[in-house]
């Protein structure tokens, strides 16, 4: 007896399919339910950067998940806040894992947002550099300014004081400082393979 394709239920065509994007970063050896604490803790943050550098929040990364075709994971904003609520340090922190699958949505929509914002950032740091060097205060130029100001108010609102991590940044220069680390890891990933080194950097100290 014949047995159509449509009926073979290993019919690859009915497997739903991962994007591409998604498939290009390999997994770590950890439990895929749960990604570590650290990763969590900078997926966040990253997310936190480009929130200080580009106007839109939420929506911003929605609209990226739905032209990355990332919509079945990163589903509505209350679903997007869930997962970002999984740093460990916020102040509505969730007492849920950040599965391997997430993990990746977040650091491709963050990847693509880099690379469209690389200008900016490139001209953030290098104007940083410049500053330094000259010993010129940095509230003296309006567009970084700007940034480590709104960067500096997304942390503060969001993240819970009584954490020993937040704790560690109780001052604006050490919030500025890690505002700056943070857009070079931006930039970082937007060379060639660029997102796959940051999410395999994001896992370094924690696999063996």
């Amino acid at each position: 007896m014949n047995v159509s394709a449509s009926a073979n239920p290993l019919d690859s065509s009915t497997v739903p399919s991962l994007p591409l994007m998604l498939e290009s970063l390999p997994n770590p050896p950890v439990d895929e339910r749960a990604c570590p604490q650290r990763v969590r803790l900078q997926i966040d943050l990253m997310l936190l950067a480009i929130e200080a550098l580009e106007l839109g929040g939420s929506e911003l990364f929605l609209a990226i998940a739905q032209e990355l075709e990332l919509q079945d994971i990163v589903k509505n904003r209350v679903n997007l806040w869930r997962m970002r609520c999984t740093n460990p340090l916020r102040r509505s922190h969730a007492r849920r894992d950040l599965s391997l699958l997430e993990a990746k949505a977040l650091v491709v929509i963050a990847a693509d947002l880099a690379r469209r914002l690389t200008a900016v950032i490139r001209q953030l740091l290098l104007t940083y550099q410049q500053m330094r060097d000259k010993q010129i205060p940095l509230e003296q130029n309006l567009r970084l300014s700007n940034y480590l100001e709104r960067f500096r108010s997304h942390f503060r609102s969001r993240m819970n004081p009584r954490r020993s991590g937040v704790l560690a940044y109780n001052s604006p220069e050490k919030l500025d400082e890690l505002a700056l680390t943070l857009l070079q890891q931006l930039l970082f990933c937007t060379g060639t393979a660029g997102m796959q080194r940051l999410w395999i950097s994001l896992f370094d100290g924690e696999v063996e």
